[in-house]
């Protein structure tokens, strides 16, 4: 039976300039290949190691990149190893199968939102209104889903967040943090469900996953076996779980471990 691997992206096994965290002397830096494109600047990186790793999962395992970016913002993506069969974008709002968005997959999400969630114009009318232009840079809806905001984090007022949070809870919504990024998405929307659907279409019977965000919880508990890293909202939230391991390494090394991680898993299975 194969092993199904549902792995997010940003800052899980790929990482901004910003976000690399390389606490070690330069020389002793590793060498980085650039994964990301965007506006003709590179934008995204792993390790060469990583990419290696990722190019043996992905002939070892069904990888499915699983990301809450939307579907223009993935397909800047270009990850090293054979291309994924699935993809998982918009937070599970699209399944991608070689590369397009199953229609039927999209109608079901659609559905159980408008029957369970206030309607996505509420919720924008809300940050619209709500959100402090001193430290909003830019309203954002992504593909007709949800909604997200770039904010300057030195300036955000995280008592708002809590107070979005508690507002988005009432009507079926959740709120995250990450970055510069503040996500409002409904609760049904999710990766778990998605990840669910590939392991019924590919037979597989062991699923793993890693995630650093809130957006990623559903993710690591309904996987067989998860791991997130020691940086991110999970870890500064200390989030844990039975099925879940701990990892201490933060930065762009943390995704080359997690991919370690992950073949081992795979190998040992």
């Amino acid at each position: 039976m194969p092993v199904l691997v549902a792995s997010d992206l940003d800052r899980t096994l790929i990482y901004s300039a910003a976000a690399l965290a390389l606490t070690m002397p330069d020389a002793r830096a590793p060498r980085l290949l650039c994964v990301e494109v965007h506006e003709s600047k590179p934008l995204s990186y792993m390790t060469e190691t990583a990419a290696r790793l990722l190019t043996e999962l992905g002939d070892a395992a069904v990888f499915v990149p699983t990301t809450t970016r939307t579907r223009k913002q993935y397909q800047r993506i270009n990850l090293p190893g054979p291309e994924p069969a699935y993809a998982i974008c918009a937070n599970g709002g699209h399944l991608l199968v070689d590369g397009v968005s199953d229609p039927d997959w999209h109608a079901q999400v659609t559905a159980r939102l408008a029957d369970e969630c206030a309607p996505l114009a509420e919720v924008q009318e809300h940050l619209l209104r709500a959100a402090d232009p001193v430290w909003v840079r830019k309203h954002r809806v992504a593909d007709d889903l949800f909604a997200y905001l770039v904010v300057e984090r030195e300036l955000l007022d995280e008592d708002w967040v809590k107070e979005l949070a508690v507002w988005a809870e009432n009507r079926g919504w959740t709120v995250s943090l990450q970055g510069r990024k503040i996500y409002a998405v409904p609760k049904p929307l999710t990766k778990s469900a998605a990840m669910r659907e590939v392991a019924r279409r590919t037979g597989a019977e062991l699923t793993l996953a890693a995630g650093d965000s809130l957006l990623d919880t559903d993710l690591l508990l309904a996987a067989d076996q998860g791991w997130r890293p020691g940086h991110g909202e999970l870890a500064d939230a200390g989030f844990t779980a039975p099925s879940l391991r701990v990892l201490p390494d933060r930065g762009v090394l943390a995704g080359e471990r997690i991919l370690r991680e992950f073949l081992g898993a795979v190998r040992g299975a």
